[in-house]
């Protein structure tokens, strides 16, 4: 009797892992399908073979490959500050593999960075996650900033209720850093000394600000990009438009519910852009520039896997 409930037990967080694992899967055919309902498979086709692919690759992937020095480059700085020196080339093939990593999850990414980083520097993984935490919400305040921006100077085109992101964030950013710095009262005297708070106790506005600079020149970057490429599928939208919602398809396409992000882009580049562009250019643009960018980093990942594997697991880290 004993033997079947510990069978039991044992196989209920298996069943539960598994439909965990399963959700992202579903999701994205539901999108995908949803999609395709509206948007026949013909037109979609039609779409891309009517495109300029060449000159289109060529931009989306040398925005890819400035993606991937500026975003290394930002890790870099944010481990100088928090963890110790690192040099920046040290870094670029860990930065790499983690993109090859995400294409599959993109918690399982996070978690092989702060492998590295603990073996690198001995860091308890609380420091690293809160480092990686603050990283997240530098790249949300940056989002949302621009799309705020764009969205004031756009008026009408914003849902009304979107301006509600600021607002949260504000608290967001109110409430971490105050309790982190044993303020807010018993929740800065229960909490604020815990180790998932440590990087923002540690750091300062000029760090964030630096980080947001250069965050900023990337999405600035992105939206130049996107605003050629589009021509080459034969879409013109005009920059306040792009600048008020582009920030917002990088929100959602971040969430992580559907697999390698894939789906959630699609419908909101459809959403937000309907009335710039027939729906299926949209989705034979959105889909080819979300898989051009993400193949793209994953060769940058493939080049650099077999170093990190090596620094990780053979014979360089046994010495260590």
């Amino acid at each position: 009797m004993n033997d079947s409930v510990t069978r039991e037990t044992t196989a209920a967080p298996k069943e539960q892992s598994l439909l965990v694992r399963l959700v992202p899967v579903a999701l994205t055919i539901i999108i995908f399908g949803i999609i395709f309902w509206r948007i026949p498979f013909e037109a979609f086709w039609q779409a891309v073979s009517g495109a300029r692919l060449l000159p289109f690759f060529a931009v989306m992937g040398s925005f890819s490959l400035c993606f991937f020095l500026a975003d290394s480059a930002v890790l870099t700085a944010l481990i100088r500050w928090f963890h110790g020196p690192i040099r920046y080339r040290e870094l670029l093939p860990v930065r790499a593999s983690t993109y090859v990593v995400a294409i599959i999850n993109t918690q399982l990414a996070q978690a092989a960075l702060a492998l590295y980083l603990n073996r690198r520097f001995r860091t308890p993984l609380g420091e690293i996650t809160s480092t990686v935490v603050l990283l997240i919400l530098l790249e949300a305040t940056n989002l949302i900033f621009f799309a705020t921006v764009g969205s004031a100077a756009f008026p009408g085109g914003t849902p009304a209720v979107f301006f509600v992101l600021p607002v949260l964030l504000a608290l967001i950013w109110l409430t971490v850093v105050g309790i982190a710095r044993g303020r807010l009262g018993a929740l800065g005297r229960r909490f604020g000394a815990n180790v998932l708070l440590s990087t923002f106790r540690r750091v300062r506005l000029r760090q964030a600000l630096a980080i947001l600079v250069l965050k900023g020149s990337v999405f600035f970057l992105s939206l130049l990009v996107h605003a050629r490429a589009l021509t080459f599928f034969g879409i013109e939208i005009p920059v306040l438009p792009l600048l008020a919602f582009l920030p917002i398809v990088y929100l959602v396409a971040a969430l992580p519910v559907t697999v390698a992000h894939l789906g959630t882009s699609q419908a909101a580049w459809i959403f937000f852009f309907g009335g710039y562009a027939a729906e299926a250019d949209l989705l034979a643009y959105s889909l080819a520039a979300h898989l051009t960018f993400m193949l793209a980093n994953g060769s940058f990942g493939l080049i650099f896997l077999p170093r990190v594997y090596a620094d990780l697991f053979g014979k360089r880290a046994a010495r260590d």
